[in-house]
């Protein structure tokens, strides 16, 4: 396995989509290296990655809207290199809506069928199940103007899905909608995939909405598949920096290992010694390591576990409606901040001196 991972495809189902030592150069631009990755059909699968990290481009590699600089593509089992998106068993979801406005909204949905020279009458039935599968009936003699954001975009869903692939390419199909509705459509989305029950494939910068809908996750960045699991799986346990970093709200500590004892490892954080698990990583006394845990776990205020805990300055919270974060200046540069649900019942002075603490088991070690 290369350095990149290997992303492993469920033993019940068969792999709907597999990737293959994929990479795509524009000239001296490394947009993907080296992926591997299996999807498993009926999987709703999510590439979550920072703008810019290569997550488009691997959607479109797959699509067939670009052609890998090597490396294959196999849908259901066969390689699909050399066709062109319109002969793949996939269909796309761009950004943009992409609507044709001349045209009704019935007519956008049957355009693809038209195009593939289907009776009339054939198209007009298909595409009234396609609305009513994404809850537009009615709506097919509106043109798209007369549409709101979220509708337009179940319109384009309706127009890939009634061409009756067995996978779907969405790419950051939400991201023109304001918070709430893309909150509902996400629930939508969902739904829509299990009714269906075909292959959803979703590029997001958001990882709210990759949490909201995924059954798997891979995160990447700088063209690399940086880490890969279930939903649940990244975010309460990340194995690298990079993904502590981007998934959930993280406290990242950097420190020096100060002692190995068996699993266990003691790690100079601040000028304190914390403890950790050592979860199978080759480390060694001196070495640079990272620390993760997530601020929701950390609790502020009383005497903790001299391992288990960090001594610092109480700075400022900040609130955000449902959570107040409380920061804590644990040295200079470096802070550490817990997230509560409800108010405290005092909250400290700038500069008061106070103790974070955690339970065993919530700090994560990493070595990259």
């Amino acid at each position: 396995m290369n350095a990149l991972g290997t992303l492993k495809m469920t033993e019940t189902k068969p792999a709907a989509v597999e990737v293959r030592g994929l990479a795509k150069h524009y000239g001296s631009v490394v947009a993907l290296k080296d992926v591997n990755l299996s999807i498993a059909a009926g999987e709703y699968f999510v590439l979550l990655g920072p703008s810019g990290g290569g997550k488009t481009t691997l959607l479109r590699t797959i699509g067939g809207f670009h052609r890998p600089t090597h490396g294959q593509v196999l849908l259901n089992g066969v390689d699909v290199g050399h066709l062109p998106p319109d002969k793949r068993t996939t269909s796309m979801v761009f950004q943009s809506y992409a609507l044709f406005p001349h045209m009704t909204v019935l007519q956008n949905v049957g355009y693809g069928l038209k195009i593939a020279r289907m009776g009339r009458d054939a198209i007009r039935e298909k595409s009234a199940a396609a609305l009513e599968m994404v809850g537009l009936t009615g709506f097919a003699d509106r043109k798209p103007h007369e549409l709101s954001g979220g509708q337009q975009q179940r319109v384009q869903l309706a127009r890939a899905m009634v061409l009756n692939r067995d996978i779907l390419l969405l790419d950051e199909p939400l991201a023109a909608l304001d918070a709430q509705l893309r909150k509902d459509m996400c629930l939508e989305l969902k739904h829509l995939q299990e009714k269906v029950g075909i292959t959803f494939i979703h590029v997001t910068h958001n990882q709210e909405e990759a949490m909201t809908v995924a059954d798997r996750i891979a995160l990447i960045a700088d063209g690399e598949l940086v880490e890969h699991g279930r939903a649940r799986d990244v975010y309460r346990a990340p194995h690298r920096a990079f993904t502590a970093s981007f998934v959930g709200e993280n406290n990242i500590l950097r420190g020096t290992i100060r002692e190995v004892d068996g699993d266990d490892v003691t790690v100079d954080v601040a000028g304190h010694p914390v403890r950790t698990g050592r979860r199978g990583l080759a480390v060694a006394r001196g070495a640079a390591v990272t620390l993760s845990i997530r601020s929701e776990l950390v609790r502020m205020g009383g005497p903790g576990e001299a391992l288990h805990s960090l001594p610092g300055r109480y700075s400022e919270s900040v609130y955000l409606g449902l959570t107040t974060s409380h920061i804590v200046a644990l040295a200079p540069g470096t802070d550490m901040v817990s997230r509560v649900v409800e108010d405290l019942p005092q909250v400290p002075e700038p500069g008061a001196p106070v103790v974070m603490s955690w339970s065993p088991g919530d700090l994560r070690l990493h070595v990259d």
